[in-house]
């Protein structure tokens, strides 16, 4: 399916600012949930661009370039794991694609998201299971949310290195398991998440 022509076929439509949204890190042990909402040009083609799962690091790095020099609008949100903790992953998911939606600076004709509604936005919303393998507007957002989670990890690995989130990025991975059980949680681990609470805790 080409991606791009299923954003141009809403257009005719009358969706001509059409925003994708899209998160990354829903599933890891730590670190924060990121979305980010992306509306691009009409007509705009950028080669590569996919989903963001599918794309190696470092092509990713330039289409993150080349995404937030060419997109009409652009926004990020992020919640952090004291919020996941507070909700839930669920409502903190939103909550950032929410942000990540208003720090666009302008209303979209037509919200798409991969596979979730947001029920507390006043916006036309189309949920597409595979989103990112269908529009462009979302595979461009994975992308931007992909690299900035990426990015932050690394951040968080300068301050808590024994952990390695810059190799799994707060994945639950045996490394990254077994250093929670040598080291136990730190201030970024989610500890409302069963293989967090569940870890034999080296001070217990």
């Amino acid at each position: 399916m080409d991606i791009f022509a299923y954003d141009e076929a809403l257009r005719t439509q009358g969706f001509f600012f059409i925003a994708g949204v899209d998160e990354a890190g829903r599933g890891p042990l730590a670190g924060p949930v990121v979305a980010a909402a992306v509306i691009l040009p009409a007509g705009l083609r950028i080669e590569g661009v996919r989903d963001s799962k599918k794309v190696p690091e470092r092509e990713r790095e330039r289409l993150y370039v080349v995404i937030t020099e060419r997109a009409e609008a652009y926004g990020i949100g992020i919640a952090e794991a004291d919020e996941i903790d507070r909700t839930d992953i669920l409502r903190a998911t939103r909550a950032a694609m929410t942000l990540a939606i208003l720090q666009l600076g302008r209303n979209p004709d037509l919200v798409l998201l991969d596979a979730v509604r947001l029920p507390d936005l006043a916006l036309p919303q189309k949920p597409l299971v595979r989103g990112d393998a269908t529009s462009a507007a979302i595979a461009a957002a994975s992308i931007l949310a992909k690299v900035t989670r990426d990015r932050l990890m690394l951040h968080y690995h300068g301050h808590y290195p024994q952990y390695g989130f810059a190799r799994h990025k707060g994945y639950a991975t045996r490394e990254h398991i077994a250093s929670i059980e040598m080291y136990g949680p730190c201030p970024i681990h989610r500890m409302s998440f069963d293989k967090v609470k569940t870890v034999p805790l080296p001070f217990a």
